[in-house]
Order: C-alpha cells, then structure tokens, then sequence
C-alpha cells in the first residue's frame, strides 16, 4: 500500500471511530430518570 492510501485509510478509520464514541457518549449523557419535561417531535 501507498503512503497516501495508509494515511486516507488512517483518517477514514479515525472519522468513522470517533463519530461512534461522540454517539456513545451523547447517549450516556443523556438525562433518563424521571419523566421527560417535553417532548420534541418532527411532524
């Protein structure tokens, strides 16, 4: 492999992880006790 396909492969790899631990955390930082005060909805 080349150099720049290492390093496209390196970025592409650091995109889709990291998309996947900001996912995680916002869920984990999600407030779940109690009742929702609203509710959001897109119609």
């Amino acid at each position: 492999m080349s150099t720049e396909a290492i390093v496209m492969m390196v970025v592409a790899m650091v995109v889709l992880w990291g998309g996947l631990g900001a996912a995680v955390v916002n869920l984990l930082r999600q407030d779940t006790s109690g009742e929702p005060d609203h509710t959001h909805r897109d119609l």
